[in-house]
């Protein structure tokens, strides 16, 4: 993946100094299996994550908030803002395209922890997106753990995962999330569940779209690229990870969908580069 020629995001924070309340196991991975645990035993996962948080009390340190820029970045900080700066131009363009404003999300890179307008944010619970301050959270070290652990290497595999979750930004603008989301009371768990697939899977072909359209309007795709995203994206596929933390696997626990059906809605959006081909059954919101 080349990278060179792209400009750093105006849209990035870097935060140190906010500390973190120890979950007891390690990094993003961890969190993930937190969650595989708690749907597993039919516990609320959010639930879960948040009364151990309060156990352990409020976090420690005082927080330094910046911007990033060239001077203060690590280099996968300055990888990251640049596929956030990609994902700007791409859907900038899409949603001009359709006769709409793409509002930029945020990016926040943290260490350890902060605050998030979704409540506390940890390296435990892996790169997330939280529609209330419409940012993406990131604590870097998330990509060692994914080489570490899972052999995924490449540095496209990293700008997937941010490419999925400024995915979930897009579902946000669209309304898909939001709709889903006032859905969640008048169904159980197990259906829940299977909406909460569907949405993820959507964030794959999105993620997938924008590779697309981005190596169109500057190409940085190098051989291997593609296959590292889908490697990244089998990764994290809820059959793989609750192997991995329960030597089971429970269909209707699943959140995110299988490494198979992960990688098929991914290479779908990057073939197509359409996104009205990305309904995965929950709708593609005020497309």
């Amino acid at each position: 993946m080349r990278l060179d020629d792209e400009e750093m995001s105006d849209n990035v924070e870097k935060r140190t100094g906010g500390g973190m309340r120890n979950i007891g196991i390690g990094g993003g991975i961890g969190g993930i299996i937190i969650l595989v645990l708690a749907l597993l035993f039919k516990q609320n996962p959010q639930q879960v994550m948040q009364a151990v948080q309060q156990a352990q009390g409020p976090q420690q340190g005082t927080e330094k908030v910046e911007k990033l820029t060239k001077e203060n970045a690590s280099t996968y900080e300055v990888m990251a803002s640049k596929v956030l700066r990609s994902t700007e131009r791409v859907w900038k363009q899409e949603f001009q395209e359709d006769n709409k404003t793409y509002q930029v999300p945020g990016m926040v890179l943290f260490e350890q922890g902060t605050t998030s307008g979704c409540g506390f944010a940890e390296s435990a619970m892996g790169p997330f997106y939280c529609p209330a301050d419409e940012k993406v959270y990131l604590d870097v070290t998330f990509f060692d753990e994914l080489e570490q652990k899972f052999g995924v290497k490449g540095d496209f595999s990293k700008a997937y995962v941010i490419a999925h979750e400024v995915g979930h930004h897009v579902q946000h603008l669209l309304g898909i999330s939001t709709k889903m989301q006032a859905m969640r009371s008048r169904l159980s768990e197990k259906d829940y569940n299977k909406l909460s697939v569907m949405l993820e899977l959507q964030a794959d072909f999105l993620a997938g779209v924008w590779a697309n359209r981005a190596n169109k309007i500057k190409p940085f795709l190098d051989p291997g690229d593609i296959a590292s995203g889908l490697n990244a994206a089998s990764a994290v596929g809820d059959d793989r990870l609750q192997k991995a933390a329960t030597g089971q696997v429970v269909p209707d626990a699943f959140t995110h969908g299988t490494s198979e059906q992960r990688m098929f809605w991914f290479k779908k959006g990057f073939e197509s580069g359409d996104v009205k081909q990305g309904d995965t059954g929950i709708g593609l919101g005020n497309w």
